[in-house]
């Protein structure tokens, strides 16, 4: 109430008498577009009844209904910012009912939209990403893109059971691209979950001590959209390779769920790490069960073209 109190002393300031600073103060009011509109709509507030209400009508008329007195939702004039008030006659009282405004509403649903993108160590820039800012003329990344698009319009009637496996270079837009989606996918609210591949193995490996690895894994395993992304660039041991990422894979394969991956390396090179143990082992038939997943919840793309970090 601090803004009308302010008002009312403004009102008085430099006046003769206070029934003149009132006059002035009620005339003003009263000549208001929306005032004169709610009072021509409900005929049984008397002149005693506006009179006793003036500062009512003065709180209502003064604030921002559709942002136009405001630049930004951070400097909102309004009593309660954000908030615009709409006014109703009960019983010849005048009670406000305040809702969001326009541009507390577009907060409200862009946080919404954000809700349905969870990361794991995914850089930053990443939060912006949209296909609107995707060059989609540059050669060799057309059929990612493509693609990408195929799925985000196919959720429109369910949800494909199979994600992208881009693979190529660095900085050829892999990662942008399954952000982008993300984001997009929010809109429909379909949940996604990116995971950056590195940080999660370490992750994993410290969730063992607190006792939190199967809850962390139950969440990946049951995200609509599972993005791994940059497979390849952390050595998987065996334990984490067969006991997390293997038992994320085998529930998103047999309940039909997408996944998609970054990778600087083809699904065959991939092969080649994942048989890999620490002692200098070789495990292909693990390695060639994990490589069968994959293949089950993803399509291989290749995606080449210029370094866009450079």
């Amino acid at each position: 109430m601090e803004p009308i109190q302010n008002a009312i002393k403004h009102w008085l300031k430099g006046k003769e008498s206070f029934q003149a600073s009132m006059e002035d103060m009620r005339e003003k009011i009263l000549s208001s577009k929306q005032v004169q509109e709610l009072l021509v709509n409900n005929p049984e507030l008397t002149q005693e009844k506006i009179d006793q209400q003036l500062i009512k009508l003065y709180e209502y008329d003064y604030q921002s209904k559709r942002c136009e007195k405001c630049s930004s939702l951070g400097s909102c004039i309004n009593v309660i910012p954000g908030y615009v008030p709409e006014a109703r006659v009960q019983n010849g009282r005048i009670k406000l009912i305040y809702h969001e405004c326009p541009r507390k509403e577009k907060q409200i649903q862009n946080q919404k939209q954000r809700s349905f993108v969870q990361s794991l160590h995914m850089p930053k820039e990443i939060e912006e990403a949209s296909f609107s800012q995707i060059k989609v003329s540059e050669e060799g990344r057309d059929e990612a893109l493509r693609k990408v698009r195929v799925f985000y319009e196919e959720c429109n009637q369910s949800l494909p059971r199979k994600g992208l496996y881009l693979h190529g270079s660095f900085g050829v837009g892999k990662t942008y691209f399954l952000a982008a989606l993300a984001n997009e996918l929010s809109s429909k609210q379909v949940d996604t979950m990116l995971i950056y591949m590195p940080e999660f193995v370490r992750e994993m490996k410290a969730s063992i001590s607190d006792s939190t690895i199967n809850e962390k894994i139950d969440k990946f395993k049951r995200a609509s959209v599972l993005v791994f992304d940059d497979i390849g660039a952390e050595f998987l041991s065996p334990w984490f390779r067969d006991e997390v990422l293997g038992a994320i894979l085998q529930y998103r394969m047999m309940e039909r769920l997408p996944v998609f991956f970054t990778s600087n390396y083809n699904l065959t090179e991939l092969e080649s790490m994942l048989a890999k143990s620490g002692k200098g082992e070789i495990d292909q038939l693990k390695a060639a069960r994990i490589m069968e997943r994959i293949r089950q919840v993803s399509e291989p793309v290749e995606v080449t073209g210029k370094n866009h970090r450079n």
